[in-house]
């Protein structure tokens, strides 16, 4: 009965250590192994070795054996090849929604997915240019907790809120609570949006998960989700930025038909205008954010329809150039 207590107890420990501490090119040797074994009170004979390698690979574990000076014995498939760790590390690392304890905490259980010697090569900073860490440290749990919400199709409540100049939290609605019926996240430069149907204001908006707080998943049942679009939503909105929907149609020279298809997808219509030129309607939702991606095609792109927008997107122009005229 001892013995066989014992010989449960040696697997567990056998595959702890082939998962650590090695790879393809750091296999572990038959002595590395019964001194582990010893380190917890067990021993093992050469041929109880090959028995349990092979248990092990009954059991799911890959273990691939290489003989020869500097041979033995390591995990050759894991779940994650050691390029998908990387490109989830770097994820991590970039990701602006993620405070930096976070990042790192998420990083270091990535590397455990790895052996010690595989885990030294996710130890790596990613630079993106600029890169501003959330300080909201809660947004990783509201995620969570918002994804149940909308399984559930449960209204939720929070209170959202600003940084002041202070970097001090300025709440909207006097800190009165939001009621909004979630329809789904959207991930938009590189930001968490939560979308739905606000109780109050009886109309479709999306808000910010970085700038929720309090947040709580109420009993009351949603509203129906019937023809929610996130793809839709989520192109017609510039940065999520709030706005006046409208169908906008631009002339365009033609070297700008790659920005345009980037930007809006294959399915948009572009149709000739002369040799030089094309037109292109959207479904936008009109903010400063879109204004400002037109002015940075600069005399490339005109405002065709409707006049309302036009004239929008030229008094901004004047009031920009007006703050340079002063003198």
């Amino acid at each position: 009965m001892a013995k066989n207590a014992n010989y449960k107890r040696k697997l567990p420990i056998l595959a702890k250590l082939l998962l650590e501490r090695s790879d393809e090119d750091h296999p572990v040797s038959r002595q590395e192994m019964q001194e582990e074994l010893e380190r917890h009170g067990l021993s093992a004979e050469r041929k109880s070795i090959y028995d349990d390698m092979e248990q092990l690979r009954q059991l799911g574990l890959d273990v691939q054996s290489r003989r020869g000076k500097g041979g033995g014995w390591f995990i050759g498939e894991r779940d994650f090849e050691l390029a998908e760790l990387k490109l989830l590390v770097d994820a991590v690392q970039s990701s602006r929604f993620l405070t930096t304890r976070k990042s790192d905490a998420l990083i270091r259980k990535l590397e455990g997915l790895a052996s010690v010697h595989q885990a030294r090569q996710l130890q790596r900073q990613v630079y993106v240019d600029r890169r501003v860490k959330t300080m909201n440290e809660s947004i990783f749990y509201n995620v969570d907790k918002l994804h149940a919400a909308i399984a559930a199709n449960r209204v939720v409540t929070f209170r959202y809120f600003e940084y002041d100049r202070t970097k001090e939290k300025v709440y909207r609605r006097d800190g009165a609570r939001y009621r909004l019926t979630p329809y789904g996240l959207i991930w938009d430069s590189e930001n968490y949006y939560l979308a739905g149907w606000d109780e109050t204001r009886s109309e479709l908006r999306h808000y910010r998960v970085d700038k929720m707080s309090d947040i709580a998943v109420t009993g009351m049942a949603g509203r129906s989700r019937e023809g929610w679009d996130p793809e839709g939503y989520a192109s017609r909105h510039f940065g999520m930025y709030a706005g006046t929907p409208c169908r906008l149609r631009l002339r365009c020279q033609n070297r700008y038909a790659g920005i345009v298809l980037d930007r809006f997808g294959r399915e948009v219509m572009l149709v000739p205008d002369g040799e030089d030129h094309f037109t292109v309607t959207l479904d936008v939702v009109v903010s400063p954010i879109l204004w400002g991606w037109l002015f940075g095609l600069e005399d490339g792109v005109e405002v065709l329809s409707p006049e309302w927008a036009a004239a929008d997107f030229k008094t901004r122009l004047e009031k920009a150039l007006a703050l340079y005229q002063k003198d």
